[in-house]
């Protein structure tokens, strides 16, 4: 096509204004958005293996059974959990021991057990999002709107951002892990391998999410491997572009994310691609991933994201920092109905805790294969626990305070942490005082800014830094770390 040689300067504008439009894209397929994105990482600094240390979130979306995740099994409390959940209850015999305690976990989770044995693994009790500490005449008596009372109580989607931004505010636009992230200034933004929640965002960048095992990372065929001349020639092009001088200040943002979109994509994108028994991969990951890898592809989805993170923990100095936050997660644990089959060792959540106990093994022998053990610490959130009375469809409803696990070198593991609830429909614990209401929806003992203050604790934040991105730890007194870690 014949083009003038000096365009008329208006149609020069547009022109260009519309490559920058259509070039756009190229952020969003690198999982960036908006214009803080990868333009707000800050300078790279060579990561010190000495020094490193990464936490890694694993949220259970849809809002894990805590109550048949960590049983009681004692006597007493075994009795009473039996008697309330009736053919939902785990037979006492069939759980996993933690010895030295009065609990057991899901036989599902067997492949957790020799974590447990180690003391690497901690159970925390009894979690959720709370502006204060709450007792249950406090919850009774609050107000329609009272601060003491979490936004939108049994919502999956709001309990999920509470969770996620660690506060009690239903609007929250940022999460607790892009505040620490940009408060502590790690080199990159939480990295996702779970897609673009709201845990990871600041109010200065977004989560840099990338792809699978095997998935190409970067704008199709515009990376600085090119061989094709054409496209190699638009490539040149659009470097050229992006290194204009621009008069606008929204301008000079977006060509600030693009050159940063460009050059960690190129530096990613060979880590990111690699797949299980590839050249380049590491033979002790692999190895340690093996119980759920068939024919070169991890089985799991779970597990896949948890490969991933694993290699870039692995090869830190290509993703560079000493202090990383990764985010991954698990979906379908809104077992209204069927979460059992023919018993409670059978059915759909035993399927959902078999992925997640396999794929959190598999992880932290990564770890343990690699050296970095004790600076890498995986822990579960959720959107909520369920009832503890079950529904009439073999299932269990939308509750609060739920119970979790951390696992790591680092973690003070073999003792269980926090309060367990009373097992009584009705009780102390249970918001619910009307018969009709006694489902038990346990009220938090311990709440999320207890929870990722002790984390970020161990990560490196000082106290004034754990009072920024937790805004209702203050009020939680001096009980603002828990020690499991």
């Amino acid at each position: 096509m014949k083009r003038s040689a000096q365009p008329h300067p208006v149609a020069a504008a547009v022109q260009r204004r519309d490559f920058l439009r259509r070039a756009g894209a190229l952020g969003g397929s690198l999982g960036v958005a908006g214009l803080a994105g990868l333009a707000a990482l800050a300078p790279l600094r060579t990561a010190r293996a000495a020094d490193y240390k990464a936490l890694v979130c694993v949220f259970l979306y849809g809002g894990n059974d805590g109550t048949n995740t960590i049983v009681p099994t004692d006597a007493a409390r075994h009795g009473q959990y039996s008697g309330v959940r009736g053919a939902m209850a785990l037979p006492r015999g069939s759980l996993l021991s933690l010895a030295g305690t009065d609990f057991g976990l899901h036989p599902s989770l067997s492949a957790l057990a020799p974590l447990w044995a180690e003391g690497k693994l901690a159970p925390l009790f009894n979690v959720g999002p709370l502006y204060a500490p709450l007792t249950k005449a406090a919850y009774r008596s609050a107000g329609a709107g009272s601060v003491m009372v979490p936004e939108n109580l049994f919502s999956h989607s709001d309990q999920q951002l509470l969770w996620e931004s660690g506060t009690t505010d239903a609007q929250a636009r940022t999460g607790w892990g892009g505040r620490a992230a940009q408060r502590l200034a790690t080199t990159n933004p939480v990295i996702s391998l779970g897609g673009n929640g709201r845990f990871g965002l600041s109010s200065s960048a977004v989560p840099l999410v990338l792809p699978e095992p095997g998935e190409t990372f970067g704008a199709h065929m515009l990376d600085a491997t090119q061989a094709w001349v054409p496209m190699r020639a638009r490539k040149e092009a659009i470097d050229v572009l992006y290194a204009q001088s621009a008069d606008v200040t929204l301008a000079s943002a977006f060509q600030a994310q693009q050159r940063d979109a460009f050059a960690i994509s190129e530096r990613l994108g060979a880590l990111v691609k690699r797949a299980p028994g590839e050249a380049g991969t590491s033979a002790a990951i692999d190895a340690a991933f093996a119980p759920i890898t068939s024919g070169g592809r991890i089985t799991t989805p779970l597990g896949r994201q948890l490969y991933q993170t694993a290699k870039l923990i692995d090869g830190r100095a290509t993703v560079q920092g000493e202090r990383q936050i990764f985010f991954t997660q698990q979906g379908g644990f809104d077992t209204h109905g069927d979460q059992i089959a023919a018993s409670a060792l059978e059915g759909g959540h035993a399927r959902l805790l078999k992925s997640l106990g396999d794929a959190m093994a598999c992880f932290h022998n990564a770890m343990k294969a690699i050296g970095l053990a004790d600076s890498v610490t995986l822990f579960t959130q959720s959107d909520f626990g369920r009832t503890f009375k079950p529904n009439n469809s073999n299932g269990t409803d939308h509750a609060w305070g739920n119970h979790h696990l951390v696992l790591g070198g680092a973690v003070r593991g073999g003792k269980t942490y926090g309060a367990y609830p009373a097992l009584a429909l009705g009780g102390p614990d249970d918001v619910g005082e009307q018969a009709w209401e006694q489902q038990g929806r346990w009220i938090p003992t311990t709440s999320v800014d207890q929870y990722a203050a002790t984390l970020l604790a161990w990560f490196g934040a000082d106290a004034s830094a754990l009072d920024a991105v937790l805004p209702n730890l203050r009020n939680f007194g001096s009980a603002r770390n828990l020690g499991f870690v």
